[in-house]
C-alpha cells in the first residue's frame, strides 16, 4: 500500500458513518497536499476600479468556490474542456493547487445580488513561497520551470494561471483591470519574475503554425530566461514554419497574451498540447525589470489608480 495505511473492512464501515466523506478523502492525499490553506483576508482591499468594475483578492472560501464555478463555465461549458466525473457533479474547476493560491477577482457591482454573482473574471496567483506547500508550480507539468527558478536564486517568482473572463466582459477595460490587480500584487510581494502558461485555442499545431511562428520570431527568450517544454509533452515548431501575416497573427492572440508581449514578456521554447483543456500552451516569462516606465505609471506608482 506504500504511503497509505491499511484500513480493516470493519473499521472502514464505522469510519464512513463517523467521518464526513471529504475528511476521509483528505487523509488519503499526500502530506504536501494536506497542509492548511493560506489564510484569507476578509478585509482584502480593492486593488483597482474602473466604473462599476472592481479588482481585488478573494476574501472567503465562498468567493474561491464562485471563481472555480466561473472557471468551469468558461473552460468546460464554453470552451469544451474535458471535465472529470467529479467536476461534472460539482460544476467547479478545481485542483490541488487552488488551496495554496491567491485568487484575483474582477467584480461588476452593477450586476447586483450576492457577491458571488458579481464575479466576472478571475486569475490564480501562486507565489514561489506558496509553491512549497503544493510540491511545486502547476506550470512544471508542461515546462521545465524548476531549472529557471534554480538559475535565479535571488529572484522571487510568481506563477499566473487559470485566467478567465465571462464572454460579455472580454474587453480592454477588464484586461486592464486584471493587469492593475496583478501589478498591485507584484508590488506588495516584491515579485521579480512573472510566468505562466498562455493558451491558444485548439490542439492542431499545424493550424496554429502562424501564431506560434510569430511568437517564436518576435518574443524569443535570451539564454538566461530560456525554458524548454517537458520532453514527453514537447511539440516542436517546424524550423521552416513562417508567419506570413504578422498583423493577423498578433490579432489572433488572446488579449492577456498580447498584454504579456507589450510589457516585455518572453516566449519559451516550443509548445505543449493540453488535451484536457483543448488548447496549445506556450510559456511566458516576464521579468519585472522589463516593464517600461510608462506602463508602471499607467498602473499607478503605488497600484492605487482608479478611473471613472
Amino acid at each position: 500500500m506504500g504511503a497509505y495505511a491499511r484500513i480493516e473492512t470493519r473499521t472502514a464501515k464505522v469510519a464512513r458513518i463517523a467521518e464526513p466523506f471529504g475528511t476521509m478523502m483528505k487523509s488519503m492525499l499526500p502530506s504536501s497536499h494536506r497542509r492548511p490553506p493560506l489564510p484569507l483576508d476578509p478585509q482584502a482591499p480593492l486593488l483597482g476600479q474602473i466604473g462599476s468594475l472592481e479588482v481585488r483578492l478573494a476574501r472567503s472560501k465562498d468567493e474561491i468556490r464562485a471563481a472555480q464555478e466561473l472557471r468551469y463555465r468558461v473552460f468546460y461549458e464554453e470552451m469544451s474542456a474535458k471535465a472529470s466525473p467529479i467536476q461534472k457533479v460539482t460544476r467547479r474547476d478545481r485542483d490541488a493547487f487552488d488551496r495554496n493560491c491567491d485568487h484575483l477577482l474582477v467584480l461588476d457591482r452593477a450586476r447586483g445580488g450576492e457577491t458571488a454573482g458579481q464575479i466576472v473574471g478571475t486569475y490564480r496567483l501562486l507565489r514561489q513561497s506558496q509553491a512549497l506547500h503544493t510540491g511545486g508550480f502547476y506550470t512544471a507539468q508542461e515546462f521545465e520551470i524548476d531549472g529557471l527558478v534554480a538559475r535565479h536564486p535571488d529572484k522571487r517568482f510568481l506563477e499566473l494561471g487559470r485566467s478567465c473572463v465571462l464572454k460579455d466582459y472580454r474587453s480592454k477595460r477588464t484586461v486592464e483591470l486584471l493587469w492593475q490587480g496583478i501589478y498591485a500584487y507584484v508590488v506588495q510581494h516584491r515579485i521579480d519574475v512573472l510566468f505562466g502558461c498562455a493558451s491558444l485555442a485548439g490542439t492542431d499545431s499545424a493550424a496554429l503554425a502562424g501564431p506560434l511562428a510569430f511568437l517564436r520570431d518576435n518574443a524569443p527568450a535570451p539564454e538566461a530566461w530560456r525554458v524548454a517544454a517537458v520532453p514527453s509533452r514537447r511539440v516542436p515548431l517546424p524550423a521552416d514554419a513562417v508567419c506570413l501575416d504578422a498583423k493577423r497573427a498578433l490579432g489572433a492572440l488572446p488579449p492577456l497574451l498580447k498584454g504579456y508581449l507589450r510589457l516585455g514578456g518572453y516566449v519559451g521554447e516550443d509548445a505543449v498540447v493540453d488535451r484536457q483543456f483543448n488548447t496549445t500552451d506556450v510559456l511566458i516569462v516576464l521579468p519585472f525589470e522589463n516593464i517600461k516606465q510608462r506602463y508602471l505609471t499607467h498602473f499607478g506608482g503605488e497600484a492605487t489608480r482608479t478611473a471613472a
